[in-house]
């Protein structure tokens, strides 16, 4: 069967072989059944950056450098509201035939990358699909990641829907700067299941949050996003902050749900069946267009931020907006974190670039990790590599350029 990139999506419980098509580029893959449909796939993929710099227009709010890993391709916790659903590639043939794409032994090729390199930023795991997802139980390429960076003594995050296993809750916990945001949406259960098709349940996610704060790991909680009409009345907001500040989270970062503009009416549709919003509704509300994507009008989504900056500060925990901006004309936009965050770091924790000391990574004495900020300042970075100073779209090459750099210092 040969792939295309159709909506909506399907689940083919029948498929034996699947064709993916990359332009004039064919590759067949065998679809394994269990303990759901998925190929292996073997890849030279690379660690990489934020996909915006902040230069030319402004499209950067992420304020700390981070080295972005995917080791799956597709999410079976299949949330409504998924930018994902509307990308290419492998991530494709999950929304079209609910087929996964795993990456084999890219622990193994992570590892080959940082070795190669004298400078490094936090791992992220991951920034698309949930690495504690359904299929992680069979491969485990999460827990084997994790190690990869803890290993070299390189600080690693993970922002997960599902249950925290123990092995990456203990391999973390041996790294001074690592961390873990817990995304719940809302304290709801009955929503929650609305909203996603997999997934841990609430209870079971504020126990990650508890488990985590037990060890003595720095624990997020990402409500984000917050769906208007949805999950945006301030009681239930309120609640849940409450909660997992009592469980032990140390932050917030919150975001209002955007929408890809092929998705727009798909999603409108099932907000519709699920939740008895009118479609008018939406359209009324998400006029703005920003990145392609379509976004409430700014005067909802600063309403709503006010009320989080509020509940949060009545309850003692810093806030933190993610990719949220406002339009300066044209494709100039302006961050919004300015204006709401109450802390140093859009992630509530200060990590600082690290750099090889022999066999292991150690820590910039005097870096608080916000590239960002050192953007906007006129100092020279501590870190010693001035490109970092750029809050660029960083490729895996530039990490290996800076490393140059700094070995060729240190002769």
């Amino acid at each position: 069967m040969t792939y295309n990139n159709t909506f909506p999506t399907r689940i083919y419980t029948d498929i034996k072989m699947i064709t993916v098509e990359f332009g004039r580029t064919t590759k067949q893959f065998e679809v394994i059944k269990s303990p759901i449909p998925h190929i292996l796939v073997e890849s030279n993929k690379e660690l990489h950056g934020w996909g915006n710099g902040i230069e030319p227009y402004g499209n950067r709010e992420c304020t700390a450098e981070k080295l972005l890993i995917n080791p799956y391709n597709g999410c079976s916790h299949n949330c409504l509201f998924c930018y994902s659903h509307a990308l290419g590639g492998y991530f494709s043939i999950f929304r079209e035939m609910g087929v996964l794409a795993v990456f084999t032994d890219f622990d193994k090729i992570i590892a080959r990358q940082l070795d190669g390199l004298n400078v490094a930023s936090c791992g992220y795991l991951s920034p698309v699909s949930d690495p504690f997802q359904r299929i992680n139980a069979k491969y485990e390429l999460s827990e084997k990641i994790l190690k990869a960076f803890v290993d070299r003594n390189i600080p690693v995050q993970f922002t997960t829907k599902g249950r925290i296993s123990e092995r990456a809750l203990k391999t973390i916990k041996k790294q001074e700067h690592s961390f873990a945001d817990v995304s719940i949406l809302t304290m709801a259960e009955d929503k929650r299941e609305r909203l996603m098709a997999g997934g841990a349940a609430t209870d079971e996610l504020v126990r990650n949050i508890e488990r985590l704060a037990d060890a003595g790991i720095f624990a997020v909680c990402r409500i984000d996003p917050i769906i208007p009409y949805v999950t945006d009345d301030e009681e239930g907001l309120e609640t849940l902050v409450q909660k997992v500040v009592d469980a032990g989270a140390g932050h917030i970062i919150t975001s209002c749900m955007d929408v890809p503009r092929a998705l727009k009416y798909e999603l409108y549709d099932k907000l519709e069946v699920r939740f008895k919003i009118p479609r008018r509704k939406m359209d009324q509300l998400y006029t703005e267009v920003l990145s392609g994507r379509l976004h409430a009008k700014l005067e909802y989504r600063k309403k709503l931020f006010r009320t989080m900056r509020t509940i949060c500060d009545r309850n003692k925990v810093t806030l933190g907006l993610c990719m949220e901006f406002e339009s300066l004309g044209g494709k100039k936009v302006r961050g919004l974190n300015n204006e709401f965050m109450s802390s140093n770091n859009c992630e509530g924790i200060d990590i600082p670039i690290y750099v090889r000391e022999g066999e292991r990574f150690e820590p910039v004495k005097g870096c608080n990790g916000n590239c960002l900020n050192c953007h906007f300042s006129d100092k020279k970075p501590v870190c010693g590599v001035l490109d970092l100073k750029k809050a660029g779209a960083w490729k895996l090459r530039d990490y290996r350029r800076w490393s140059n750099l700094l070995a060729r210092k240190g002769e």
